[in-house]
């Protein structure tokens, strides 16, 4: 049985670890919590030693000012024991603002943020290790999507004209993931990004469309009400291309847009 040690068991990392628990992997994960009585992320001798019994690592969790904390810590112990296979998830926020141009995976990284450059930077601090990269854009699910934040009274209907960007089902990108482990080359990147770039606005109005319920009035970019974590969402403009991902890893997403996405959450409890 092979083993999949996955740093970071955050939601990306809970929805790989249930695909590849019915796929036959045997799993370890991190966690801050000490409750969830997973391995202390910065434990080394922990670490250590499952590293010595993995045959696959995935890092989920996100860098910080000081560069990727699981490289911090896995860094050294890597040159004991390295795994077959290593993924980074990283974002399409690396490519930065592109007018609504296409990106593809070759295209130069200009990331127009601070979040966004710290992704380059541990994307590059990855590429001595072999990594395969997975560039993700927003992810949503069940509890964590447009539907919810409507119910809730949270969206903030922002207007930018012109702004579009992709979207990805996190059961789609858990099964990118999974995907590159059957079929591994070491070093590559893959966009694992729906097939819809669209504004925010068309998703919002659709999203009310569907619940029977009033649009919430249009919000300008400058208002003092928008927080800067989603002004520095409305930096990028750019339509992301997931055909090399189709084509290498013969991955092909459940929900291809926004649309199937909101009938899937729509249709179950």
């Amino acid at each position: 049985m092979p083993t999949l040690l996955i740093y970071g068991l955050g939601y990306l990392g809970e929805a790989v670890a249930r695909r590849a628990g019915e796929a036959g992997w045997r799993l370890r994960a991190t966690s801050r919590n000490p409750d969830r009585g997973l391995i202390d992320p910065t434990d080394a001798d922990a670490l250590g030693t499952a590293l010595s019994e993995t045959d696959a690592l995935l890092v989920t969790v996100a860098p910080t000012s000081e560069g990727c904390p699981a490289l911090a810590t896995l860094g050294p112990l890597l040159a004991a024991h390295r795994p077959g296979w290593i993924g980074y998830a990283s974002s399409t926020e690396v490519y930065g603002d592109r007018g609504g141009g296409w990106v593809f995976e070759d295209s130069a990284l200009n990331a127009a943020s601070i979040a966004g450059a710290r992704r380059v930077a541990a994307e590059r601090a990855w590429a001595p290790f072999g990594a395969h990269l997975f560039r993700l854009p927003a992810i949503y699910g069940r509890g964590r999507s447009t539907l919810d934040r409507l119910r809730a009274g949270t969206v903030k209907r922002v207007h930018k004209p012109g702004q579009v960007f992709n979207r990805i089902h996190i059961g789609d990108a858990a099964a990118g993931v999974m995907a590159s482990l059957e079929r591994p080359n070491p070093d590559r990147a893959y966009n694992l990004t729906d097939d819809d770039p669209s504004s925010m606005d068309t998703v919002i109005l659709a999203a009310c469309a569907r619940l029977g319920i009033e649009p919430p009035p249009q919000t300008d970019l400058d208002d003092p009400t928008v927080s800067e974590i989603m002004r520095g969402f409305y930096l990028d403009s750019k339509r992301v291309s997931n055909a090399r991902a189709k084509a290498e890893l013969g991955w092909r997403p459940a929900c291809p847009t926004w649309r199937e996405g909101l009938e899937r959450l729509l249709s179950k409890p």
